[in-house]
């Protein structure tokens, strides 16, 4: 009854903001992303028998997990445990290969390992979308890191219908990242719960399902200026709603701005490359594999770290010889 699982963390394409119920974590609408790789979370889980210890124990990166963060998983673990129709305690540990809480998605990877490794170490048969739904009990971001690669979580109001699956397009193999870091600390969970109370919200609602079948049809015909032409715009948009809640949410810093405006630059010099960020000030550049050196070189000058990433896959389990205790 032991199980380890990774998965990549996501990059919004169109983004979901807001949730319709905040303990299922149902959001009020669809979003697609894309995982990022070699970026990953690693998680090992095992369902202890009656004779060990009682209680659950959650170690992310080497420290024990308490407060919200605890009942975030917990929601994770009870769930499974309902569909296994058993009450084992659990020994949880994850480690995250990038930073956490700066905009690159790591609960996204985060809870998408942990539904995985929990369901197989629980003997259960579940297809990746019907994974994707106890992932998003942790994260609705990390319904689509279960999928990987460009994926779209549907809403909906139940787990038949709010899951997410793998959309199909050649972009996977054209797609570099040049991810900017821009440490500032946030709070994603704080702004999805406010994002309703925005003035804005009413229009991102009216104005997001076009950008949806828009994403679909330009992933299909593997329109990359199309595609993130739209996810450049969508950002905009998400913080839009998210600085007009109750709390004035603004999560972009001046280097923040500084990328954009050096994607603009290049952008008017003929480099195919669009800026995109989720709810944090990091950034994600999305550029072509004939731009990316070009790309990098440039951000750098700034004064800002890059990593380079390509497209990631599915959330998947490992050996056991990769257990990480």
């Amino acid at each position: 009854m032991k199980a380890t699982a990774r998965a990549h963390p996501i990059q919004g394409l169109v983004k979901y903001h807001g949730m319709r119920d905040p303990e299922l974590r149902l959001p009020y609408h669809d979003s697609i992303s894309v995982c990022t790789a070699p970026t990953n979370t690693t998680t090992t889980v095992e369902w202890l028998t009656d004779s060990e210890p009682a209680d659950d124990v959650y170690l992310i990166d080497g420290e024990e997990v308490d407060g919200r963060a605890a009942e975030r998983i917990e929601m994770v673990v009870d769930h499974v445990r309902e569909l296994a129709e058993f009450d084992h305690a659990v020994r949880f540990e994850s480690e995250n290969s990038f930073p956490s809480n700066i905009g690159f998605g790591s609960s996204s990877s985060g809870f998408a390992a942990a539904a995985l490794a929990l369901v197989e170490a629980a003997g259960l048969d579940m297809s990746l979308p019907e994974v994707s739904t106890v992932a998003r009990r942790g994260s609705s971001s990390a319904a689509r890191a279960v999928t990987g690669a460009f994926s779209h979580l549907y809403a909906g109001l139940n787990d038949e219908d709010c899951r997410s699956y793998r959309l199909d397009s050649e972009l996977e193999d054209d797609l570099k990242i040049v991810a900017a870091h821009v440490p500032s600390y946030k709070e994603t969970e704080a702004a999805h719960k406010e994002a309703a109370e925005s003035h804005m919200f009413q229009a991102r609602l009216a104005h997001v399902h076009d950008q949806i079948v828009e994403m679909r049809d330009g992933l299909r015909e593997a329109s990359f200026d199309r595609v993130f032409e739209l996810a450049e715009h969508d950002s905009l948009s998400l913080t839009a709603a998210t600085m007009t809640g109750p709390s004035g949410w603004v999560y972009w810093q001046p280097e923040t701005i500084a990328v954009f405006n050096a994607v603009r630059e290049l952008r008017e010099e003929g480099v195919d490359v669009y800026f995109s960020t989720d709810t944090g000030a990091s950034v994600y550049v999305n550029t072509r594999e004939e731009y990316v050196e070009e790309v990098e070189e440039r951000i750098s000058e700034i004064g800002i770290e890059t990593d380079v990433w390509e497209v990631g896959g599915p959330a998947h389990v490992l050996a056991e010889d990769k257990a990480l205790f």
